[in-house]
């Protein structure tokens, strides 16, 4: 089993936050700079990010994967 296989599909804010060891706000504003795009999802705009999106950032995984 490698890195990412338990991960859901779509994570949260919080737990990208946790897997990056980095702040919540922090994924917030690389959403904003589009560093992390983000999901939205419900009337409210919770933010969701895709799986291979984050092992991208990890460098485990080649862009457009």
């Amino acid at each position: 089993m490698s890195l990412g296989d338990d991960w859901p599909d779509l994570l949260t804010v919080r737990e990208v936050a946790k897997i990056l060891r980095v702040s919540a706000l922090t994924i917030k504003r690389w959403g904003k700079r589009g560093k992390l795009p983000a999901i939205r999802i419900n009337s409210r705009g919770d933010r969701r990010y895709k799986k291979e999106a984050v092992m991208w950032l990890l460098g485990l995984q080649q862009k457009g994967q």
